[in-house]
């Protein structure tokens, strides 16, 4: 490993998050003694005066912005102006202080939901611009995809040095079990876990089953973020992800069967599906910064099942 970390003030938003903490473990492994976290209960980061505090205080080398607004789509459907304005307010506001304070690197983390929604697959990041995103998660998307716009526009005028990474759905360890804002994967353990403790013989899931998602554990995805801040300096996004894609039922079925489930899982085909496929192309990723995901699916799927279990409550 080099020192490129060591004796840099590294700020990491969202850094109390699912994400943050694999993003942090990383920084620390790597020899970082100078790693800020700016916590919601102390810095509201929607509010300008609250990101030149943050920025006063903590004087960062490199900001790494992980802090987002998200939820699956049933909380998308509910809060598409929330997760419009308070996500863009974030990143635009934090790229502008910190271009006007010459920080050395701002590393911002867009969302495989900035794709549009019939984007060929795997997704390559050529095509991030052929079409509009899925309605259901399109505020979401776009507000994160204007800072790709802020960073490129920055880079040509101010030589300001931000980059952009496109990493697809996450799940792994300490992911969020909230019916409410959890996404798939958190969704569906929660639901088989707990219908095996009230002896229930279904589970009801939404859509239908048939479009398919990438999923990528947590610890890969921050692996995957720390080498881009270490040896990525150009302005084209790049995806972060593990390049395959599983049907919505087929894992349904896989997380049935890991968590001993033996129920009905019946569909709710009024709900929406969302996009109808996503899938990565991480060529770029292993080429240009040598990042590629190692975790095996099921291994990763056991590791958070188990996690769930543990922290569920009983």
């Amino acid at each position: 490993m080099s020192d490129f970390f060591k004796g840099k003030r590294i700020v990491v938003t969202g850094g109390a998050g699912f994400l943050g903490k694999y993003v942090i473990d990383g920084l620390k492994k790597r020899g970082c003694k100078n790693i800020l976290v700016p916590l919601i209960e102390e810095y509201d980061l929607i509010k300008s005066s609250e990101i030149k505090r943050m920025y006063d205080e903590m004087s960062p080398d490199v900001v790494i912005h992980l802090a987002a607004v998200v939820g699956g789509i049933g909380a998308n459907r509910e809060h598409p102006g929330k997760f419009f304005y308070e996500n863009l307010m974030m990143g635009v506001q934090l790229i502008e202080q910190g271009r006007q304070r010459g920080i050395k690197k701002f590393v911002a983390i867009g969302t495989v939901c900035a794709y549009p929604k019939f984007t060929p697959v795997p997704f390559k990041e050529e095509d991030l611009w052929i079409g509009y995103p899925e309605e259901t998660n399109a505020p979401y998307g776009l507000a994160k995809k204007m800072l790709l716009v802020q960073s490129q526009a920055y880079r040509a005028e101010y030589g300001f040095n931000s980059i952009f990474l496109l990493p697809v759905n996450l799940y792994g360890p300490g992911d969020n079990f909230n019916p409410e804002l959890s996404h798939v994967i958190p969704a569906l353990i929660k639901k088989c876990v707990d219908a095996i403790k009230a002896g229930d013989d279904y589970i009801e899931c939404w859509g239908t089953g048939k479009v398919s998602r990438e999923f990528i554990y947590a610890a890969d995805a921050a692996e995957g973020i720390l080498l881009a801040a270490e040896f990525y300096n150009s302005p084209e996004p790049i995806n972060i992800g593990a390049g395959f894609e599983i049907k919505i039922k087929d894992l349904a079925e896989k997380i049935s069967d890991l968590t001993g489930f033996k129920g009905e899982i019946r569909w709710n085909s009024s709900q929406p599906d969302g996009q109808p496929r996503r899938c990565l192309d991480v060529s770029k990723a292993k080429k240009l910064f040598g990042f590629e995901a190692k975790t095996n699916f099921d291994t990763g799927l056991k590791q958070t099942i188990e996690w769930y279990k543990r922290n569920s409550g009983d």
